[in-house]
């Protein structure tokens, strides 16, 4: 019996190869410049499928991606030419044990999803800002590692309950021999703090266990436009805020954009949540609401599971991404506007949809956890998104968009200066070693010659660094996962760099 034979008995998902009917379908992605030909599409059922699925690709030397959601634009989710342990088919449910406040979330489950199934029971946790993003990722609109939990977890309740990571009480995880693992504070507690920030570095979460919180049905939100001469008003009450501190009921978004369905009009664009009613909320956020004129005003008292589909039309499925994520020190009016002017004159000169986002969420909660609790590092900077939809995924136009998105990001990160490498969030950002369309080559194989780029990751992960290579050497030695800010194993010598950090 052939290998494959061997491996189609005994697993008890899908196979899909290329010569499968459903196998076109299978490689879609959120993102349509994502799309990669794997050789085989296993969508498994259980923590045993993953197990069997990591064992056959290593034994005959294929690369491996991991699918959630498949939302990040980079291809971290896809793979030429190798396998993909696919998760959302089969594991995307959601449980919730009432009693204990905990839900129980596949690795393929959406946000949508698991706040329908939560809401049943009055509970809620911090969850992505769009409805289609997974758990497992990231808005890979974020991750963008391309997992949400697992590179940290901003979201609309972080001001209350923390980052998503910060919910997480335990995890169902398949290392890269194959063995499955319980991740909690008292079980494999090294890979549990490994996890939470690490991104998918040391294996495949097919489960994740949420702690759940009491969340009232309704809540005041939604999004303002406003003609793109108001975003310096806007602004200043952003700083305002900023400078005073923050209810923890409240998050908020600023974006400017050139926005094709209002005639090709520069706009700027609030979205506003409040976790309250909207007598309250109106009255929170009356200085935003008292501007004028506006182009739109979509606010309103909304059941809570709708905020998360908000942003879901400029995030639409099928279309052509790239995103790239810088941080801010504090809000800046001066900053924003010339982030502004820019996006209105890239987007008009290039014929591309770019919408740069200033995200507002409240750090305080995420900030009172001590800093080495977690493998995410925690700062008390913003962040900011150039996030660009286009039409002709081309080579040309790749270096179109990404130099459009260089060029934004710069202007935020110009009045830092030239000592920092600034990355932004993982979960949005593109790693280097992302694939084919990154900024710079895939990532080398440590059993030949060639360095691994680490200046990122270094610059991501900071003082945690060594912990990590430590873990990574216990836990994934040979890099078998290596689509996300791959950590170098302790035990792995290599080449010395001769290049600069690469801070695209």
């Amino acid at each position: 019996m052939s290998a494959f034979a061997t491996f189609y008995s005994s697993f008890s998902g899908d196979l899909i190869a290329p010569d499968h009917p459903d196998y076109e379908q299978s490689l879609s992605r959120w993102a349509a410049n994502s799309r990669r030909r794997a050789a085989i599409v296993a969508f498994v059922r259980s923590a045993s499928d993953v197990s069997l699925a990591l064992k056959y690709a290593r034994e005959n030397d294929l690369g491996v991606a991991i699918r959630g959601g498949g939302h990040n634009p980079a291809g971290a989710s896809s793979i030429e030419g190798g396998l993909v342990i696919d998760l959302s088919r089969h594991m995307n449910g959601t449980k919730v044990d009432e009693a204990k406040k905990l839900a129980f979330v596949g690795g393929g489950a959406l946000w949508a999803d698991v706040n329908e199934e939560t809401m049943k029971y009055g509970l809620a946790t911090t969850g992505g800002s769009v409805s289609h993003v997974s758990p497992i990722f990231p808005l890979e609109m974020l991750t963008l590692h391309r997992r949400l939990t697992l590179g940290g977890g901003f979201g609309y309740l972080a001001g209350s309950h923390g980052l998503v990571i910060d919910n997480l009480a335990q995890a169902t995880v398949v290392v890269a021999d194959s063995r499955v693992l319980t991740a909690s504070e008292t079980e494999n507690a090294d890979l549990f703090w490994g996890i939470r920030g690490g991104g998918s570095n040391f294996g495949v979460v097919t489960e994740f266990v949420l702690r759940l919180h009491p969340q009232r049905p309704t809540i005041f939100g939604g999004i303002v436009m406003y003609p793109a001469a108001q975003l310096e008003e806007i602004m200043k009450i952003v700083c305002e805020k900023h400078e005073k501190g923050r209810d923890e009921r409240e998050s908020f978004l600023v974006a400017a954009t050139f926005m094709h369905d209002l005639n090709y009009t520069p706009a700027c664009m609030l979205l506003m949540f409040w976790n309250g009613d909207e007598e309250e909320g109106r009255k929170h956020y009356r200085p935003f609401l008292g501007i004028e004129p506006k182009l739109a005003d979509m606010t309103h008292q909304m059941p809570y599971p709708e905020v998360n589909t908000l942003l879901d039309q400029i995030t639409a499925v099928g279309n052509n991404y790239y995103l790239k994520s810088v941080d801010q020190i504090r809000p800046d009016i001066g900053v924003a506007k010339d982030v502004a002017d820019a996006t209105y004159v890239l987007s008009r000169e290039h014929s591309i949809e770019i919408t740069y986002i200033f995200e507002f969420w409240n750090l305080k909660k995420v900030n009172e956890v001590p800093v080495d609790a977690t493998a995410f590092q925690r700062t008390p900077r913003l962040s900011s998104l150039a996030m660009i939809k286009y039409s002709k995924d081309t080579p040309e136009m790749l270096q179109v968009v990404r130099s459009a998105a260089e060029k934004l990001t710069k202007i935020v990160t110009a009045i830092e200066g030239d000592e920092n490498i600034n990355n932004g969030y993982a979960n949005y950002t593109r790693d280097k070693n992302a694939g084919p369309d990154s900024d710079a080559p895939a990532l080398v194989d440590p059993n030949v010659d060639g360095p691994i780029a680490t200046a990122k990751a270094q610059a991501l992960f900071g003082p945690h660094m060594l912990r990590l290579a430590e873990l990574k050497q216990k836990y994934d030695p040979d890099l078998v996962f290596n689509k996300w800010y791959a950590i170098k194993p302790s035990g792995v010598v290599l080449a010395e760099e001769d290049e600069e950090p690469d801070v695209s």
